[in-house]
């Protein structure tokens, strides 16, 4: 019987894939920011109103999903301003820069890469520094999730996978099952390895753009 659903990735850059569930998870992360204007009948679905009617008055402090945040936000107009989470602000990117790996990224956002890649939408002189501090981060950690995909089988890895952000969880899934089909053809359980799925819809990606 054929799946009801197929995973669909993430988009991993500043837009989303909205055939992407984790995207979908991601878009609903909530950002600090603030009213720069009246925002009329916006209260209820926020929080901060009891009827439907109910405006934000100018001023207001807000913590709004990602999703919201992105339609409202206008440099011209100014309706709302964000702030950065503080896993993204200048202290806990000094962090990141002494040792990356001691941080606990599902605890801090369980989706810190794409949330990450989000706030580069939005004018915030500190756009380079978070980009940079968000690839650094990836490939100062990349090297030992795969290292411990490939060594499953023989230590106890839980505690390092309670610590993954969800792009990274997914990384670990691939090593593993990497690990798992090559052991089946080794043994003779399987006819032929088959390159992984996230390296099929890279290769898919990257044609696009060589046609586009």
């Amino acid at each position: 019987m054929s799946e009801a659903y197929f995973p669909v990735g993430p988009g991993l850059g500043p837009e989303e894939n909205f055939l992407s569930l984790d995207d979908i998870l991601m878009s609903q992360e909530k950002l600090p920011g603030r009213a720069e204007s009246a925002l009329p009948r916006l209260a209820f679905a926020l929080g901060q109103g009891a009827g439907t009617g109910d405006s934000i008055p100018e001023g207001s402090k807000l913590e709004i999903p990602l999703w919201l945040a992105k339609g409202l936000h206008d440099s011209k107009r100014r309706i709302i301003s964000v702030e950065l989470p503080k896993i993204y602000k200048e202290a806990w990117r000094t962090v990141f820069s002494a040792d990356a790996n001691v941080v606990d990224l599902h605890k801090m956002g369980p989706y810190y890469y794409g949330f990450g890649s989000q706030l580069l939408n939005f004018d915030n002189p500190e756009n380079p520094e978070i980009a940079q501090t968000i690839l650094q981060t990836f490939i100062s950690r990349f090297r030992r999730i795969m290292d411990s995909s490939q060594n499953a089988y023989n230590e106890d890895t839980s505690a390092l996978v309670a610590r993954l952000d969800e792009l990274e969880r997914a990384l670990f899934r691939a090593g593993q099952k990497g690990l798992n089909d090559f052991q089946c053809w080794e043994k003779g359980q399987a006819s032929q390895i088959t390159a992984s799925s996230l390296v099929q819809n890279y290769g898919k990606r990257k044609f696009t753009d060589i046609d586009g």
